[in-house]
């Protein structure tokens, strides 16, 4: 019980947090997840939770969606998560969390060689992307740092950015979550707490909302670098 109760807390920051940046709720309660429950547990409890923390920035920022991009986002996103969903259910354990660390640190320079390129997405663009970046939301849970220049490539900044950003995770994470339940991964104990977690998450998202227009563009990236760092470290660790 005092367990979950430190989970609520740590999800009400990593809630706030990933409502200033757009992401990094994950990679700071993914670790903890792990080290608490192991990769199998840990996963689809981080997937329902995300869920929430996603819904939250939606209603936030519901005027602002842009929603052409994100349906063309979720249209090969959706059944890419599912499919990498099956993938990661048929990985040892082992493999899952250094899988996990690895991708957690290759994101840092993967998100500034993207940056530089400055391409202008557009609609297709966006097709591209979410099938890619969704089989990868199936296989690690966290692709926030990849998706963020995504849609800020699109043209998208402050609520549109955030709004869109979680309407299409929201959707990616439902076929995520209806293949652990085709699976028998969703038992009671693992929807309870990420139910507990998701409440922390949706709330903190929507603590959020009053700052972040007062974010610099620099403090947001150090910010995504650093949940990164702690995310990949945090799973090392847990190897342990």
């Amino acid at each position: 019980m005092l367990a979950l109760l430190l989970l609520f807390v740590l999800a009400l920051a990593a809630g706030v947090l990933s409502g200033v940046v757009g992401t990094g709720s994950s990679l700071v309660l993914l670790p903890v997840l792990v080290a608490l429950y192991g990769p199998r547990v840990a996963v689809p409890v981080m997937a329902i939770a995300s869920v929430f923390g996603n819904v939250g920035r939606v209603v936030a920022w519901w005027r602002e969606i842009r929603w052409r991009p994100v349906l063309a986002y979720s249209l090969t996103g959706v059944p890419a998560a599912v499919l990498g969903a099956h993938t990661l259910l048929t990985i040892p354990p082992a493999v899952v969390d250094v899988f996990l660390a690895v991708f957690f640190l290759a994101m840092i320079p993967m998100r500034r060689l993207i940056r530089r390129i400055r391409i202008r997405i557009r609609l297709w663009h966006m097709a591209v992307a979410g099938a890619l970046v969704g089989f990868l939301t199936g296989l690690v849970v966290s692709t926030g740092p990849l998706s963020v220049p995504v849609f800020t490539g699109y043209g998208m900044s402050g609520g549109a950015f955030l709004g869109s950003e979680a309407a299409s995770a929201v959707l990616l994470y439902a076929g995520k979550l209806a293949t652990f339940g085709f699976s028998d991964v969703l038992a009671p104990p693992v929807i309870a707490r990420g139910l507990a977690i998701g409440v922390a998450l949706l709330a903190g998202s929507m603590l959020a909302k009053r700052i972040v227009r007062r974010l610099r563009e620099r403090t947001f990236e150090l910010l995504i670098d650093a949940v990164l760092v702690v995310g990949a470290t945090g799973m090392l660790l847990a190897l342990r």
